[in-house]
């Protein structure tokens, strides 16, 4: 039986005090690939915060990656954010410090303490991104697409059950957002489960997997066409 690392069951998305997204049923099973879209405003980056524990969970069930988003405390968001990957559409990478030192500083802040094993995972995330060449650079002498690349290594640093990618091609342009694509693709084949929210339907189209969308306060799947785009 498919292992669910992800539900929501009735759930309740506020931001702030606003309600966006009533009535919310998810279920993503381990080592699927989950497109979560919908226009801006519509609630996407908000259900994607309250997973990450960035936003309550005020209504309704939710559990992620083996913890309660219920009653989610405090202390235990490091833990959470320990076992998922986050990439973000501004990459948002230390930029007084190099590619290297970037991702020493998350290994350092979740307690890895041995140089070696550092150092290796270091180069290992790197290689999986085609970045292990690149690692004495600073990230403003990177482009938009090899920064990307690093934060996707980074969110693999501490082998995380389950990827939340918030519109990781958003700032970039449409062949740099395939290359990235693709570099997302590979670790989904690897066994990783990848929730991505996007409005790149051009993406979509050539990278055909499930879907869900949010419009109009609610949540629901999305029939795809198949792609005759090889």
């Amino acid at each position: 039986m498919a292992e669910v690392i992800l539900s929501l069951q009735n759930a309740q998305i506020f931001q702030r005090e606003n309600l966006v997204l009533s009535d919310v049923n998810l279920s993503i099973n381990r080592g699927e690939f989950v497109y979560l879209i919908g226009k801006t405003g519509s609630g996407k980056s908000s259900l994607m915060k309250t997973l990450y524990g960035d936003l309550p969970l005020e209504n309704g069930k939710g559990s992620i990656v083996g913890f309660n988003l219920n009653n989610l405390k405090e202390k235990e968001i490091p833990f959470l954010r320990r076992k998922i990957g986050i990439v973000f559409q501004d990459f948002k990478l230390l930029n007084d410090r190099s590619v290297f030192d970037n991702l020493l500083f998350v290994l350092r802040a979740t307690g890895w303490k041995d140089k070696t094993k550092i150092k290796d995972k270091i180069n290992e995330v790197l290689a999986k991104v085609g970045m292990e060449t690149k690692d004495f650079k600073m990230p403003f002498q990177l482009s938009g697409g090899e920064q990307q690349r690093v934060a996707i290594a980074r969110a693999l640093l501490n082998n995380p059950d389950l990827i939340l990618a918030d519109e990781p091609s958003g700032n970039l342009d449409p062949a740099t957002s395939v290359d990235v694509m693709n570099v997302l693709k590979e670790i989904h084949d690897s066994g990783k489960t990848i929730l991505m929210a996007t409005h790149d339907y051009a993406l979509i189209l050539k990278f055909p997997y499930r879907t869900i969308k949010c419009e109009g306060g609610e949540l629901f799947e999305v029939v795809q066409q198949k792609s005759t785009i090889n």
